[in-house]
């Protein structure tokens, strides 16, 4: 079995998290405060998932996957530069195809014999399943958190300074 170690145990969370987010953002109707700052997250955890690749490799080759990392390092960027310049087209399309290539990736992750997650999946599905699970409950609560704390009134003379205020390009 491939040796878990906190690279791989970390690209993996990450991965999850970023499959996890993926819906929220693309099926809610509002762009708002909630969108960006979730937004923000999401291409967090994409590069996170996309550079930390090339540090994983089978018997030191880079397959198509690591083709893949690097083509979604550009788009994910593509999309934030056009969502910057309110490019929305540019930027659902750049966006929900990054979110496409990850979902391809996974299925590939675990279908494959050989790799760590079918092996993890076959050894202990409980501890897979957990995980998961913590990683949709992060995700659940990570909205919530904003669902409510965009409901609170800004006091007159004070900037609502949010996570996205702090990340603006």
């Amino acid at each position: 079995m491939e040796h878990w170690n906190a690279l791989l145990v970390t690209h993996v969370i990450a991965a999850l998290f970023v499959l996890a987010i993926g819906p929220f953002q693309i099926l809610r109707r509002r762009r708002d405060r909630i969108h960006r700052t979730m937004g923000y997250l999401w291409a967090a955890a994409m590069y996170y998932v996309c550079f930390s690749s090339f540090w994983i490799v089978t018997a030191g080759h880079f397959t198509w996957l690591h083709g893949l990392s690097a083509f979604t390092i550009v788009t994910v960027t593509l999309g934030l530069v056009s969502a910057v310049r309110r490019n929305i087209r540019s930027h659902l399309g750049n966006m929900i195809g990054s979110y496409i290539g990850i979902a391809v990736a996974f299925v590939f992750a675990i279908a494959m014999p050989g790799r760590a997650i079918p092996q993890l999946l076959a050894e202990d599905p409980g501890t897979a399943a957990f995980v998961a699970g913590l990683v949709v409950l992060a995700v659940v609560v990570i909205f919530v958190s904003l669902k409510r704390g965009g409901s609170a009134p800004v006091r007159h003379g004070e900037r609502n300074r949010t996570l996205s205020h702090f990340l603006r390009v």
